[in-house]
């Protein structure tokens, strides 16, 4: 049978600077260059491209655009920045309507995936997919509601309980269902009741071609680097307070290099600590990735305690594609956790500990045969996660799928 035609639904994609923007519009454009496929995607007007330049849209109720081989169908709607909930409710829920139309343009696809930004996108796909005869694919990037639970501007039980109930019909009606790790696939059988038969594990990735390990110009300093996205799940007062405990090394200097809605406090707060000791420097475009990581000696990793399995770190995988060592402050059950301690290529730290984690950034700092080893390591263990490897477990999936709809 010839490659299937995908149809993907997610708010952010190309240009977007977002992780999982930027993630999907990797899987979409390798389907098509090297499996064939058709891809189609369901998009929203960016936020922020990745050039740092705001985007301005255009005047259409959904813009048809072509990227790469790629069907864009842009839904309009709000544009307002994600630093307030009642901005980023706006921009979910404009783009969830004009997406749920944008669906019915569809003819005879073979599989529609939904990605979970915004959480309730499944719905407007699964419509798409009974609609067409299509098969339906959920691929969680996080699960809701635990991680709406740390939205600091507002709770409610209310929108909790919607999110659960979405999440668990979506569950039902899913052909297949894809988790970033095990722990992530745990978290949806036993706390949502996937059936577990549905669930296929594939990671995120990083591109070992596109980002190598490089020699690092100036050996004198230790540069510690946190890149990527500021959010709230990072929890990242624990770093700046870590820099803090770090004021004596002045060898030793603690990096911040990407945006996000908590950039504004950190740098608030370094400056009341009066750290000279950290920088922030803005995002890096993903043509000058192996150049950033080259800067940095060592990485760092942070998760909220409670978000194992919900929030899977896609920044591990450029770390290890780059051969650096790195620390990450998680909990155990955490897919970073496991590949840390199966390819032996980081420290574990307490998360929410600044003191145990500016310890484990000594002991690097005070061991060089240490950091070597671990950073030879890490590139090994890229190649387990690297882009070809990930792109093609969707791609036989999707084809999987498709030939089931086809015979039925």
């Amino acid at each position: 049978m010839p490659s299937p035609h995908i149809v993907f639904f997610n708010r952010s994609f190309y240009p977007e600077a977002s992780a999982v923007g930027q993630l999907l519009t990797e899987l979409c454009e390798s389907l098509v260059r090297e499996h064939g496929c058709r891809v189609s995607v369901v998009a929203g007007h960016p936020l922020i491209h990745a050039d740092g330049h705001r985007y301005v849209p255009s005047y259409g109720f959904v813009d048809r655009e072509l990227h790469s081989g790629i069907e864009i169908l842009r839904s309009r709607g709000t544009t307002f920045s994600r630093s307030s909930f009642a901005g980023r409710a706006s921009n979910y829920l404009s783009y969830f309507l004009t997406a749920s139309i944008a669906g019915l343009r569809f003819r005879r696809p073979d599989v529609v995936v939904a990605l979970t930004d915004p959480p309730i996108i499944g719905l407007a796909a699964a419509f798409a997919a009974r609609r067409s005869g299509a098969k339906f694919v959920m691929l969680y990037q996080d699960i809701f509601p635990e991680v709406a639970c740390l939205l600091e501007d507002f709770h409610s039980e209310a929108v909790n309980r919607l999110l659960e109930r979405v999440n668990r019909f979506l569950l039902r009606k899913a052909d297949r269902v894809v988790a970033l790790g095990e722990t992530m696939k745990e978290r949806l059988v036993k706390g949502k009741g996937a059936d577990p038969q549905k669930v296929t594990v594939i990671h995120n990735w990083a591109d070992c071609a596109a980002i190598l390990p490089q020699p690092k110009e100036n050996s004198f300093s230790l540069m510690v680097m946190h890149s990527g996205n500021m959010g709230l799940p990072q929890g990242l007062d624990n770093v700046v307070e870590m820099a803090s405990r770090l004021k004596p090394y002045p060898h030793i200097q603690i990096v911040f290099v990407g945006e996000g809605v908590t950039r504004p406090h950190l740098e608030n707060r370094a400056r009341s600590l009066r750290l000279d000791n950290v920088l922030f420097l803005p995002y890096q475009p993903k043509e000058r990735l192996s150049e950033s990581f080259a800067s940095a000696d060592v990485f760092l990793v942070s998760l909220k305690r409670g978000l194992a399995g919900y929030i899977v770190p896609s920044k591990l995988y450029g770390i290890l594609a780059a051969g650096r060592p790195y620390v990450a402050a998680v909990e155990s059950a955490t897919e970073v956790a496991a590949i840390t301690k199966k390819y032996d290529c980081g420290l574990l730290a307490e998360p929410e500990d600044p003191d145990d984690l500016a310890e484990k950034v000594l002991t690097l700092y005070r061991d060089p045969v240490l950091c070597r080893r671990l950073a030879l390591n890490a590139r090994k263990a890229a190649f387990h996660f690297d882009r070809p490897r990930q792109v093609g477990a969707y791609y036989n999936l999707f084809r999987e799928l498709a030939e089931v709809r086809s015979e039925t």
